[in-house]
């Protein structure tokens, strides 16, 4: 839409609208006013020249029989009862030949002798504007007869001309002051119908984006007023709240990239730390046989004193202990390919717990087994499965030492859930986390490599399962371990907990 030209620049929606509403209604008004009063002009000029002719008539009888008499008062009292009604300018009485008899007022210095008897003798009522004295008039003449109807003078009536103009003035200068008057109210109805219906509505939804703008985000325009507004207004609060998702979604993916990244190198330092460990695990694994070698073949001679041997018992269980150090960073650094083979659960859990009752001195009465004892092997690593519920059963006995574990086993979804619960203090809801991260560890230094939880996490990922840490009501915590059966086409991890995360 083009610029009004009167205005530089963009013109308001409320000036407009006066423009666009207000000119056409003026033209309009000014059209109609204009033919209004020029009607009534020409109206109030036909009353006035009514006004004198009536004047004339009142006065023409009398005036008639005092011409016929030849009585000078009594037309002098005629003329003079019409000067007093106050709408005559000048009053004059001719005979027959058109000379003057009687006048009142301002004299005619020429009057027309030959006119004024050529209208003595048509005998007709006459109206015309003229000139007397250099004044605008407007002239009424009206023939003169005696009792038998014969014409024997004239009788001639003025009236200022400026009194017609100065009473049309008048008239169009009220004319004026109602078409004004009217224009502003009509501006003052449209100006407070802006206002209310629309000015209002668009000041708050401007304050809305001055608030949005101001950087409050949560802002929201009220949806209320006429339907267009309320329309602007939804599609106003729409709008905000896509640019929120979308800044929202943007934040949601600038902060999985971040994790993203520093998961990639928490893992290239981890895969760094693995060959590290791998080579000093394989370094150190041959002098470590040969002291427990060295060691034992001491203890084997009679003539050792008892200190003696229990200083050798010592160090064969620290090396024991460094072995088992090996032996998870061998099993932390180590990505080959599944071996599987068939494994029944029972005799996997069975193995299991009498290693681990071997390795820490633990009753195998304190670890109570529960599962189904029938004979369905299903394919797995079974070596890698098995250092997974180690690791799970070691965790347990150092989480509670003096109570017992519960280690059961179910068939779930065409794979095996095993379950190790023990009777500790739990697990803090702040590192639940973390305790799946490699070289993470709540034990003081010195006894624990934070490597047993990491391994099983590898074993469960590598097997397409998972593995879940959950607290129980009556206090300790379980770990569930789900193995999914090989197959050529492995599932998921994903898929495979969906399936069987319900019903622990």
């Amino acid at each position: 839409m083009k610029q009004f030209f009167l205005f530089p620049g963009p013109a308001s929606l409320r000036t407009t609208l006066l423009i666009y509403m207000l000119t056409p209604l003026i033209i309009t008004l000014a059209v109609f006013g204009a033919l209004a009063l020029k009607s009534i002009e020409n109206r109030v000029e036909e009353q006035m020249k009514k006004d004198l002719e009536l004047v004339a008539r009142a006065i023409q009888l009398p005036i008639g029989s005092a011409l016929e008499q030849n009585s000078m008062p009594s037309m002098q009292q005629a003329l003079e009862s019409a000067l007093a009604i106050g709408r005559i300018y000048s009053a004059y009485i001719y005979d027959q030949q058109g000379s003057e008899i009687l006048r009142l007022g301002i004299a005619d210095p020429e009057p027309e002798t030959e006119r004024l008897t050529e209208l003595a003798a048509d005998g007709e009522n006459l109206g015309e504007y003229g000139r007397i004295a250099g004044r605008h008039v407007y002239s009424y003449f009206v023939p003169l007869t005696d009792q038998g109807g014969r014409i024997i003078g004239l009788l001639h009536l003025t009236r200022r001309g400026s009194e017609f103009s100065e009473h049309i003035q008048s008239i169009r200068f009220r004319g004026l002051v109602i078409l004004g008057a009217l224009l502003v109210i009509l501006s003052a109805l449209v100006l407070i119908g802006h206002h209310r219906a629309l000015g209002k509505h668009l000041r708050r939804l401007t304050e809305s984006m001055a608030l949005v703008a101001e950087g409050k985000r949560s802002h929201r325009f009220q949806e209320t007023g006429p339907r267009e507004i309320v329309s602007l207004g939804i599609s106003f609060n729409h709008m905000l709240n896509s640019i929120e998702e979308t800044e929202e979604s943007l934040r949601s993916q600038q902060q999985k990239q971040e994790a993203l990244e520093r998961k990639l190198r928490h893992s290239e330092k981890l895969a760094a730390l693995g060959r590290l460990a791998a080579g000093t695990a394989h370094e150190l694994g041959s002098p470590l046989s040969i002291i427990s070698g060295k060691a034992q073949r001491t203890l084997r001679e009679n003539n050792l004193r008892e200190n003696q041997k229990t200083n050798l018992e010592d160090i064969r269980r620290q090396v024991r202990r460094m072995d088992l150090i090996i032996r998870q960073l061998l099993n932390f650094s180590r990505r080959n390919p599944l071996r599987c083979s068939p494994a029944e659960p029972a005799r996997l859990a069975a193995t299991v717990t009498a290693a681990v009752s071997e390795e820490t001195g633990i009753n195998p009465a304190d670890i109570r087994m529960e599962g189904p004892e029938k004979k369905m092997p299903l394919l797995m690593d079974t070596m890698r499965v098995q250092q997974a519920l180690i690791n799970l059963l070691r965790n347990a006995i150092q989480c509670a030492p003096s109570g017992k574990i519960n280690f059961s086993w179910q068939y779930k979804n065409r794979g095996i859930l095993f379950s190790v619960c023990d009777q500790g203090p739990g697990i803090a809801p702040e590192i639940r986390s973390e305790i799946f991260e490699p070289f993470f560890t709540t034990k003081p230094t010195g006894e624990g490599t934070g490597l047993g939880l990491s391994v099983v996490l590898t074993v469960a990922e590598e097997h397409g399962g998972f593995v879940e840490a959950t607290d129980k009501p009556e206090g300790g915590t379980c770990f569930h371990l789900f193995i999914p059966e090989q197959t050529e086409k492995k599932e998921t991890s994903e898929t495979w907990q969906k399936k069987t995360r319900h019903g622990y």
